[in-house]
């Protein structure tokens, strides 16, 4: 009995395992299969990093205390990661429109491993805009030391997550391509200005601060920033949280987003 009931356990996992995959490889290949996607996603570190970055570099970083070049490198890195990936998760909304979605929903998984796929598989885009804002920061003189680029890698993926479960706690209620394109859009630029991407939010005081504190990229970037600048002199004026408290804020963020926007989501579909 006890077998029978182990066997299942490992049956359900591999299966919901085997949904998360799936959805991901559907995401990969249709990015694939779209070149305009991919250039979009490379375009996008020019115009950001190359002319918004460019000219507050050259008139901001007079007298701040620390190296504005990298610090608005790591910010837009993460900005193009959170940004590319929210908007890649618009193809929910599109799937919506084809029923696709009701045949995932009428499948025996869990709605969390259909939308978990989704993110994962948006992270594809977020990599080659990851690259293209690194390109655009070599041409610009800015680069980061190998050590520190490697830990921002291996962070890339938690702030994917990150971004995609913010973006679902507004996709589970839209129901039309373009208002998603236009909100996700709206949300990444409003995130970079007061998440502290590129224009440091140490003294922000009042609507602004409150509103910086419920965006998990401010937790993400200033975490991002930790790990880059652990052991030097500009730590202290680049970070503004413990390393760990930025860990819990960003895993708390993403949990309440990810369940509140797979349940919107799922009810929306039930309800058609």
């Amino acid at each position: 009995m006890n077998a029978m009931v182990s066997g299942r356990k490992h049956s359900k996992f591999f299966r919901e395992v085997n949904t998360v995959i799936a959805i991901m490889a559907r995401d990969i290949t249709l990015s694939l299969k779209s070149p305009s996607s991919l250039f979009v996603s490379l375009i996008m570190p020019i115009i950001m990093m190359g002319m918004i970055g460019g000219n507050l570099m050259e008139n901001m970083s007079g007298g701040l205390g620390f190296d504005f070049g990298g610090f608005m490198l790591v910010g837009m890195i993460i900005n193009m990661l959170f940004m590319t990936s929210a908007m890649n998760m618009t193809s929910l909304v599109e799937d919506h429109g084809t029923d696709f979605t009701q045949e995932m929903l009428v499948s025996p998984v869990s709605r969390v491993s259909i939308v978990f796929g989704k993110i994962l598989g948006s992270m594809f885009g977020a990599v080659i805009a990851l690259a293209g804002t690194l390109i655009v920061g070599l041409f610009m003189g800015i680069m980061l030391p190998l050590p520190q680029l490697m830990w921002l890698l291996l962070l890339s993926p938690l702030m994917c997550v990150a971004s995609g479960a913010f973006a679902m706690l507004f996709i589970g209620l839209i129901k039309s391509t373009k208002v998603a394109n236009m909100l996700v859009s709206v949300l990444a630029m409003c995130q970079m200005f007061l998440s502290g991407a590129v224009i440091p939010i140490n003294n922000s005081s009042g609507i602004l601060m409150v509103l910086s504190r419920i965006m998990p990229m401010t937790y993400c970037i200033d975490l991002a920033r930790a790990v880059t600048n652990w052991g030097t002199s500009e730590y202290n004026s680049v970070v503004m949280f413990n390393p760990f408290v930025n860990f819990i804020a960003i895993a708390v963020l993403t949990m309440v987003f990810l369940l509140i926007g797979t349940w919107c989501f799922a009810k929306s579909e039930k309800n058609r």
